[in-house]
């Protein structure tokens, strides 16, 4: 059992609350393993009726996942550490995925990377007046992952493509509004919430509505028409000249935003994310980006965007390569080419 989870029971509903606040409670691989733990225990337990997953403390539902240790598992023991913790996070992705029983997870507070992994895959997603929302992997020369090949091309028209490039920043409203969020409460009445589902566990469904309240209007709602239009290519190219052509001041931060990530980040997001609808089910998505984590890791931009953002924090990224035409095919075929066979990531073997 990890010290940095509660998990517990409370009758009927299993309850699991990430507790390393000073990290913003992002999982490291023994978070990981602990849940998948409980919920493989709680699956096939006809007490527990559904689970809830939330944070026990702090301003962060799960800001993603420890990427400094995997940075230094990279330099330090080739990475073998960093591909176990995407192996065990992938399979608690597609565990939560195809959960048999209702699962509901609060994102209340930051919810970046791995929170996302927590939060999407669940049947009912809580957003709050204080949800942060963001796939900011560019930043590190990663790319969304756990899940977002699925989840992100299935998002109204190319919000999915713009969320997975620029790693737009959505409050709770706009989450409500792209279907990231099932529902939105006030924060103020969390506790309650659960205390009444913990007394009322078949009626999720009912006290979710019961609890709801009007959102503010969505701001990305007002951008959608733009989105669509910009990002309507599949490549990066093309949508870095089509924010280019545009006047408006919204274009020129977003393609300043663009321009600042990892170039093999975003063609690698692009490719994923077209092909993510064409994937027979959800553990071939997760077979795939598990091949581009466990390459990705061990390419240049990895070890120096995490240098950059979180080591040095200089903010001063040396891509390799540097330019969006720099990031060919060949490349790209390098990263979404299957692995050998035993080196490839399997579900659970009580879920294949």
């Amino acid at each position: 059992m990890s010290e940095e989870l509660n998990i517990h029971t409370h009758g009927p509903i299993g309850h699991i609350s990430l507790k390393r606040p000073k990290a913003l409670h992002a999982l490291n691989l023994d978070m990981s393993v602990a849940i998948a733990e409980a919920l493989l225990s709680w699956r096939e337990n006809p007490d527990i009726m559904g689970v809830m997953i939330d944070h026990a403390e702090g301003r962060g539902f799960c800001a993603g996942g420890d990427v400094v240790s995997i940075r230094q598992s990279v330099l330090e023991d080739g990475g073998r550490h960093g591909r176990e913790f995407f192996f065990a996070e992938y399979r608690l992705t597609h565990l939560l995925f195809t959960y048999p029983k209702p699962i509901l997870t609060f994102m209340d507070g930051v919810t970046m990377g791995g929170g996302v992994g927590l939060a999407l895959p669940a049947r009912y997603r809580v957003a709050t007046e204080k949800t942060l929302f963001a796939m900011p992997e560019g930043d590190i020369g990663l790319f969304p992952d756990i899940g977002s090949g699925w989840t992100l091309p299935r998002l109204p028209g190319r919000i999915g493509i713009f969320l997975a490039l620029t790693g737009a920043r959505l409050d709770g409203a706009e989450c409500l509004w792209a279907g990231l969020a099932t529902h939105y409460l006030p924060s103020d009445r969390l506790a309650e919430m659960k205390a009444s589902l913990t007394a009322n566990p078949g009626t999720a469904a009912q006290l979710l509505k019961h609890y709801s309240a009007e959102p503010p209007a969505a701001r990305l709602a007002t951008n959608a028409e733009k989105i669509d239009h910009l990002f309507a290519s599949n490549k990066l190219e093309d949508i870095i000249a089509a924010l280019e052509k545009d006047p408006s001041e919204w274009a020129a931060k977003e393609l300043q935003t663009i321009l600042r990530k990892s170039p093999q980040s975003s063609k690698v997001a692009l490719r994923l994310l077209a092909e993510g609808p064409s994937r027979k089910d959800f553990a071939d998505e997760m077979e795939v980006e598990y091949r581009l984590a466990a390459r990705s890791i061990m390419r240049p931009d990895f070890a120096e965007g995490v240098r950059a953002v979180l080591v040095d924090k200089d903010n001063q990224p040396a891509w390799s390569p540097a330019r969006p035409e720099d990031v060919d095919e060949e490349l790209l075929d390098s990263l979404f080419a299957p692995l050998p066979e035993n080196e490839r990531w399997s579900p659970f073997p009580a879920l294949l």
